[in-house]
């Protein structure tokens, strides 16, 4: 992709309003803009972050047997009146009537409508377990939106599904569901802390939060300097580790996952029964797993950052190599480095072209900026020896090879 082409709107001074320091790098970068508060555009960039993050969602839950659906924004509240949810979430429900006189929202979350779902077709304790699961927008009424991404009125969630004949079932799939999500966050590029939690609206008596430790998150946790272990914040602070009895540290965090084992909450008063194996019709167990992907675009920005820009993990960041030819106006500078950009992406990369007619310092100023994990410099001093230099984003380091030896190093980078 050449710039020129592409919609990259990159800001050199900090917007007016922008709270946490995720925000701001999001909105220099040209990954967002807001439209009101709480509801954001996704630029380019910042589209191609939150593909990489799906993609890697996906592949793990595929992995552990989940399948993929999507189901209906709309809901009609006659749902939530049935699981008795609609007074306990309150305000927070977007809530209007249709043309047809029907109560209707806008799904603030989906267990109700999974459940109607799956009632109608589970009858048998042959056909469980299941996982299903969705990545969706959801909405809710924010009282008050802010850190940009973190806390918003609309918002990209990953929410799962396992149904159950047994307990032992659903523990299976809850320890498979907290390991895939360990290994999601690590490939995104993030440091994580796990506690128990309050399962809240939601229901269920076990859930576990995931919570990556921020400047600006907004949860407080407590955490064990000694053996990691951490806890969300009560009302008393300065306790000690029970383990370890040293003085455990409040931090700030940003809640990324959240898992509950739900039991028969939403079965038992949905009607989502099934015939177990003697012939005795029984609730399903279920159990409810979400990751707030817009939200891990802000988390991943506040962990993988510097005073130049964002330095993204390799298998989040936007393209994976930028090209910087110095001066445009260089015939030769200018076919070296669309000859390295062919080579790249005929190989598989992807690649962004920063074509523009600018000055080198503001190149290096955007390349930092923008983060993209690799960047391949070419100017007069590349031609004359022959030679191209490439910059690891994340820890500055530069080497300069003739073009094969630098094509390989990049190889080597994107498969390592």
């Amino acid at each position: 992709m050449f710039w020129s082409n592409s919609f990259i709107p990159t800001l050199k001074e900090t917007p007016q309003g922008a709270e946490s320091l995720s925000h701001q790098l999001m909105l220099r970068a040209g990954l967002v803009r807001m439209l009101i508060a709480g509801v954001y555009s996704y630029l380019p960039l910042g589209l191609k972050v939150l593909h990489n993050i799906q993609r890697i969602i996906r592949q793990e839950l595929n992995s552990c047997g989940a399948s993929e659906l999507l189901l209906p924004a709309l809901q009609p509240q006659e749902l939530w009146i049935k699981s008795g949810r609609d007074k306990d979430i309150g305000d927070v429900m977007l809530r209007f009537v249709d043309r047809k006189g029907r109560n209707m929202c806008l799904g603030p979350t989906h267990e109700e409508v999974i459940t109607d779902l799956v009632k109608n077709h589970i009858a048998s304790y042959k056909q469980l377990p299941l996982i299903l699961y969705q990545i969706q927008t959801k909405f809710r009424d924010e009282i008050r939106p802010r850190f940009g991404l973190i806390r918003a009125c609309e918002f990209i969630m990953k929410d799962a599904y396992s149904f159950d004949a047994d307990e032992s079932g659903l523990d299976k799939n809850y320890k498979a569901m907290s390991n895939a999500y360990k290994r999601i966050f690590k490939r995104c590029g993030l440091n994580i802390l796990t506690s128990e939690a309050d399962p809240g609206v939601m229901g269920g008596n076990v859930s576990h939060e995931f919570m990556a430790p921020a400047q600006d998150g907004e949860d407080l946790v407590l955490l064990c300097p000694k053996c990691k272990s951490a806890k969300p914040l009560k009302e008393t602070s300065g306790q000690s580790c029970p383990k370890c009895n040293v003085t455990v540290e409040k931090i700030n965090t940003i809640e990324v996952g959240h898992i509950f084992k739900l039991g028969t909450k939403y079965s038992s008063v949905l009607g989502a029964n099934f015939i177990d194996c003697y012939g005795q019709q029984k609730p399903i167990i279920m159990g409810c797993y979400g990751i707030g992907v817009s939200r891990l675009v802000s988390a991943i920005v506040e962990q993988n950052h510097d005073k130049d820009g964002i330095a993204w993990p390799k298998e989040i960041s936007p393209y994976q190599v930028i090209i910087l030819p110095l001066d445009t106006t260089d015939r030769k500078i200018m076919a070296k480095a669309v000859e390295v950009y062919k080579e790249l992406e005929q190989g598989g990369m992807e690649v962004l072209f920063d074509d523009r007619s600018v000055s080198a310092g503001v190149k290096f100023k955007d390349a930092d900026l923008l983060g993209i994990s690799l960047q391949v410099i070419i100017g007069r001093e590349s031609l004359k020896k022959n030679t191209l230099e490439l910059k690891i984003r994340r820890n500055q380091k530069r080497i300069i090879k003739t073009k094969t030896a630098i094509l390989q190093e990049i190889k080597r980078f994107v498969r390592g």
